[in-house]
């Protein structure tokens, strides 16, 4: 069994979020580091589409970070967020903490209530 990170905590209800958009696909929330002023992590909520790292992706699992860009696409549309930065971090030589594919997304626009 691969190891539980924070993100699969987060899933479980074992630890909070300050969510801001969930469907059945993904789950969106304010990172509580935050690098700008809205800064959103974008994590997979499909078991089957759980994988460490971009460098783990397989052809099972390739279909994983497009759909986290289009969610994040989706979601600044819906926010009216005009200019946005996507980043997934690849590796602890890559700057990732968290194994457990995830996309950062961020904006110098603060997220309005909707």
């Amino acid at each position: 069994m691969e190891e539980q990170t924070v993100f699969h905590k987060i899933l479980a209800g074992e630890i909070p979020a300050d969510t801001v958009y969930e469907d059945e696909e993904v789950l969106i929330f304010k990172d509580i580091h935050p690098k700008a002023p809205t800064h959103l992590l974008l994590i997979p909520k499909k078991p089957e589409d759980f994988v460490p790292s971009i460098a783990d992706l397989s052809e099972s699992t390739q279909h994983v970070p497009a759909m986290l860009i289009l969610k994040a696409k989706h979601f600044a549309d819906m926010h009216d967020i005009n200019g946005y930065k996507l980043t997934f971090h690849v590796g602890k030589g890559g700057g990732q903490e968290v194994f457990f594919l995830h996309l950062h997304f961020f904006s110098q626009q603060i997220l309005s209530a909707h």
